[in-house]
């Protein structure tokens, strides 16, 4: 049995800290509140408050999973890096966490970041596809969460931190054009496009390459976000005359209503082509982003603890974007989505 330190349980920090529990590993979960179905759980102990005067209380040189939101998920990593601990970092931050390098390097400290569905499963199967193929000419990722069916009014529901999801349409969008990397407008390029099983969507530029536009050579690099067509629209319309709280009333995940989960991640050079679909229709009472992020987290935390960082995963003491994990790491964490019910569709 090892401790593991959970940092957040919202809807995929409550996922992870259970599969990890489910694997007998006891776990300290850290919040200002937390699901009562968490704290009975024998394996947990609940311990509500401030985060950071709580990690004062927990033994140095621990596994950490990192699931805060992305205001506060990068302030609370020099505090975990100074103190040794290896951690699997999923707050989806501004902030690069490789500003942190030197700390890491200094503490003997791991801390591998974006560790999601994308990112993180993106990157890992470009990882895979320039092991394949070398140089890329064009990477394509195309990722959403959506409701099954669309409405008369947002067409989703926020199965992760709303604040996170509105700083995705606001943060502008680096892209690689021509080898070059290229800052543009959140929401360009809308496009529609075929989903299969559900008919048209709509895609647009979003912030979701961050690593790989420097880890992986490739000319041309896009991520797209994919919601119902209308969205967008709407967001555009309304959301300058809306507060943040208001907006996250409307976006409240709906644990009872039909969603999924697809993502798409191609990579071309010359005339080989590899494509993936990723896809999830939840299960369990568990919604499908949930599931496809807290698999991928849980994945990561469970070959920190019973591997280790290094034979595991190929980290040494740093920093390290999901791309840089070895392969067959890569191919462990894909199985055990698998053995979960998600589907993976290769061509």
């Amino acid at each position: 049995m090892a401790h593991i330190i959970a940092l957040g349980c919202g809807l995929v920090g409550q996922f992870v800290i259970e599969r990890l529990v489910e694997r007998n590993h006891q776990v300290i979960v850290i919040d200002l509140n937390i699901p009562q179905q968490l704290i009975q759980l024998e394996l947990v102990d609940g311990r509500e408050g401030d985060v950071f005067e709580l990690l004062k209380s927990v033994p140095n040189n621990s596994t950490v999973v990192n699931m805060l939101p992305g205001r506060i998920g990068d302030k609370v990593r020099p505090h975990l890096l100074k103190n040794g601990h290896n951690v699997i970092d999923l707050a989806f931050t501004a902030e690069d966490p490789h500003q942190h390098q030197e700390i890491a390097k200094q503490h003997g400290a791991v801390l591998l970041w974006d560790v999601g569905i994308a990112p993180g499963m993106s990157n890992m199967l470009v990882r895979k596809a320039s092991n394949s193929l070398g140089h890329l000419e064009n990477v394509s990722i195309k990722v959403g969460g959506n409701p099954a069916q669309p409405d008369q009014q947002w067409s989703y529901m926020a199965p992760f931190s709303p604040s996170d999801v509105i700083e995705e349409y606001t943060r502008p969008a680096r892209i690689k054009l021509n080898g070059q990397i290229l800052e543009v407008p959140a929401l360009d390029e809308r496009h529609f496009i075929e989903v299969e099983g559900y008919g048209q969507m709509e895609a647009f530029l979003t912030d979701g390459l961050r690593s790989v536009l420097t880890t992986i050579p490739a000319t041309t690099m896009k991520e797209f976000t994919v919601r119902w067509p209308g969205h967008i629209d709407k967001w555009i319309q309304e959301s300058p005359h809306m507060d943040e709280q208001s907006m996250l009333d409307a976006w409240k995940f709906n644990p009872e209503r039909e969603e999924f989960t697809w993502l798409e991640v191609i990579a071309s050079s010359g005339t080989k082509t590899m494509r993936w679909i990723v896809e999830d229709s939840g299960k369990d009472g568990n919604g499908s982003m949930a599931r496809t992020t807290g698999l991928v987290t849980a994945a990561c935390a469970l070959l920190f603890i019973e591997q280790g960082p290094w034979k595991g995963c190929g980290l040494k003491p740093g920093i390290h974007p999901p791309e840089a994990l070895k392969e067959t790491a890569i191919d462990s964490i894909i199985e055990m989505m698998v053995q979960h019910g998600v589907r993976f569709r290769f061509n």
